[in-house]
């Protein structure tokens, strides 16, 4: 199918153009006008663009991209990676905050979903926008059995903080580096805080708080988007797909 074609599909349905952040959303680098594979992966680098190139994918849309406000200088990994995907033809697309909030295939309604919730309100403001999500349990769960869920259907290990209940009804879920909305949480009534990653710093305020965490990694609480947003982009345009899977461990 024609590149451009996609492109317009995939600004208009992740609302690119309302997200003024400053990780440049949309298609960064530009490859082959027609595409006939799509390889999606959670971040840009030489290890995921060599793994699209070997399955020939005209296409890789990610996360986390390569140009994050601009790019200054062409030297050093910035060149090596732009090479790689020169060298293949490869266009690049990348989605961040707009894949964080969106409505339907984002991380976090994903996040809440595995846990068998619907989101409920949006929370957790980022740079002007709003891209966290809040489900509800019909009856309080044990903390212990949360986290059990999220680890199995994550395939990871999830840490909790029990700084607050241990009977969990309202569900928090902000993926990757959530914490910056501990605060906000706590004022919407979130019993626990679903997120990727947790600092020294973030331990403190949880604390502080009273609110209890789990913390299910960073690169694995960020695949759940890109995974959903493959199906939608398959099942509409009839293109092959694949995911790369490059964990981090974080």
């Amino acid at each position: 199918m024609n590149r451009d074609k996609l492109v317009a599909f995939l600004d208009e349905y992740l609302n690119v153009q309302a997200y003024p952040d400053k990780s440049s959303n949309g298609l960064q680098v530009e490859g082959k006008a027609e595409v006939e594979r799509v390889a999606f992966a959670v971040d840009t680098t030489l290890k995921t663009i060599g793994r699209a190139a070997r399955g020939r994918a005209d296409m890789l849309i990610v996360h986390h991209g390569m140009i994050w406000g601009g790019l200054s200088y062409i030297t050093g990994i910035h060149y090596r990676r732009l090479k790689a995907l020169f060298d293949a033809g490869i266009n690049l697309y990348a989605a961040h905050v707009p894949l964080d909030a969106h409505p339907e295939v984002g991380n976090n309604v994903q996040l809440l979903k595995l846990l068998g919730l619907e989101p409920k309100e949006p929370f957790g403001e980022y740079k002007g926008a709003t891209i966290g999500f809040l489900g509800e349990f019909e009856e309080p769960q044990p903390i212990e059995k949360v986290a059990q869920v999220l680890a199995e259907r994550l395939g990871t290990t999830v840490r909790t903080y029990e700084f607050g209940e241990r009977e969990i009804r309202v569900v928090g879920a902000i993926t990757g580096a959530g914490a910056f909305a501990l605060e906000e949480g706590k004022r919407k009534g979130v019993d626990l805080f679903v997120t990727g990653e947790f600092t020294h710093a973030d331990y403190l305020t949880a604390l502080d708080l009273g609110i209890s965490v789990a913390v299910a990694g960073h690169y694995k609480t960020e695949t759940l988007g890109v995974k959903a947003l493959m199906e939608v982009v398959k099942e509409k345009f009839g293109v092959d797909v694949f995911f790369i899977d490059e964990p981090t461990g974080l």
